[in-house]
This record gives structure tokens, sequence and C-alpha cells, in this order.
């Protein structure tokens, strides 16, 4: 007898279901890459989780966003980061991805980021993602796992 399973409507979750969601899922991701993926139940370094590559020597601190953003306290933390995009997961360096953005866009003049060194982008145009170069940090399309 097989057990019945009904769909979530990510939308009805409330944050920290959320982030619970999207671990889960960039934990998948990541698998098919080599790595398995540990939770942190507090932030360590800026990390919410450590994925550790089967070659034993590949680790990664990955800060989990629900986008693309950016933070002053991330800087020197040698942090990744990992949002979904429109069925798509990206993964970047954060220091790396931040000196392009400076470079490339406003957001080193906003009032977010002069005030409290954080700043996150609502939405990804297509100009902006060209700016980014960010089709480079797309790790996969959740549609062509397995």
């Amino acid at each position: 007898m097989g057990i019945e399973l009904t769909r979530i409507h990510y939308e009805n979750l409330d944050a920290r279901q959320k982030e619970n969601y999207n671990f889960q899922k960039i934990s998948a991701v990541l698998a098919d890459f080599g790595f398995v993926s540990v939770r942190l139940s507090d932030d360590w370094q800026g990390a919410d989780f450590i994925a550790q590559h089967i070659d034993g020597e590949t680790f990664l601190k990955v800060q989990l966003k629900s986008r693309l953003a950016f933070n002053r306290k991330y800087k020197g933390k040698n942090l990744c980061v990992a949002f979904p995009h429109k069925g798509s997961w990206y993964l970047y360096r954060h220091d790396a991805l931040l000196e392009i953005a400076l470079r490339n866009t406003q957001i080193g003049s906003s009032r977010s980021w002069k005030k409290n060194g954080s700043y996150h982008f609502p939405r990804l145009t297509k100009p902006l993602m060209e700016k980014l170069i960010l089709k480079k940090f797309r790790i996969a399309n959740l549609h062509d796992l397995r």
C-alpha cells in the first residue's frame, strides 16, 4: 500500500519553512556534483551549510538566499552564496561577484549598501544578468535533474 503525498505550494510556506525547503533543493543539486551538504544549526562564519565534495578536500561554506544578494559582513569569509531563480540554481563566490557588481551596477552608491552594508536584487532582468555574467554561475536547471 502506497503513501499518499500531497505537494506543497512554496508561496504558502513561512520564512523558516522556505529556508528548509531551499536547503533540501540545493542539496539535491549539489549531490549531482559530488557534494554532501550538512546544515548548520547556527550560521558559522556566515554559512548556513557546508558542502563537502567526495574528493575529501573541497569544502564550500554556503550562505543560502532566496535571491541574488550581497552583504559587507560576508566579505573576506570565503563564502559561496546559492539562490534559486526561475527554475535554476546559482552558486557564486560572494567576494568575486560582489567585485563585478560594484563595478557594473549602482549598488555601491545605493542607500542600502551605504547605510546597511547589504543589497539584494528584488528581480533579475536580462540586462542585469548579462552585466553580472550570471550564466557563468548557473549550476543547474531543476528540470534537467534526474
